[in-house]
C-alpha cells in the first residue's frame, strides 16, 4: 500500500539508524512491526494482571509427574 505521510527528518534517520535498515521502507516496517508487538505484549500483560494464571499442580507434584 502506498501511504503519503509527514514525518520530520530527524525521526526517520534516527528510526533508519536504529534498525539498520537501508530504507524508509525498510524502517518504517520495522518500527510498526515493533510498536505493535509491544502493545501486544503490553494487553497480554493487562490480561494476566485481571486474570492471574492457576496452576493445577504444586512444584512439587510436577516434578514427581515429570520423573515417572
Amino acid at each position: 500500500m502506498k501511504v503519503t505521510a509527514i514525518i520530520s527528518k530527524e525521526l526517520i534517520d534516527e528510526a533508519m539508524e536504529l534498525s539498520k535498515a537501508d530504507t524508509i521502507t525498510e524502517a518504517l516496517k520495522v518500527a510498526l512491526v515493533s510498536y505493535i508487538r509491544s502493545q501486544k505484549i503490553k494487553q497480554i500483560g493487562a490480561t494476566i494482571v485481571s486474570e492471574p494464571l492457576e496452576f493445577k499442580y504444586s512444584a512439587q507434584e510436577l516434578r514427581d509427574l515429570n520423573r515417572r
